[in-house]
């Protein structure tokens, strides 16, 4: 009976290998799902604050003679 229990445990901790591969692969998607929502969220607010950026820098290199 301790036998198989320890051969039980044996084969369980050389399975944690794929298990750590799914939940990182998880973790990874669910990031990539919050950065989807975050852009299509704030999108087009942080393009217009980079387009303005953008036009500020360009007036200041148009005042270097």
């Amino acid at each position: 009976m301790i036998e198989s229990l320890r051969y039980l445990f044996a084969k369980l901790n050389l399975d944690k290998k794929g298990q750590d591969l799914t939940e990182y692969g998880l973790l990874v998607a669910l990031i990539a799902i919050v950065v989807l929502i975050a852009v299509m969220v704030f999108g087009g607010n942080v393009s217009d604050f980079f387009s303005a950026l953008a036009d500020e820098v360009g007036d200041w290199i148009n005042l270097i003679p």
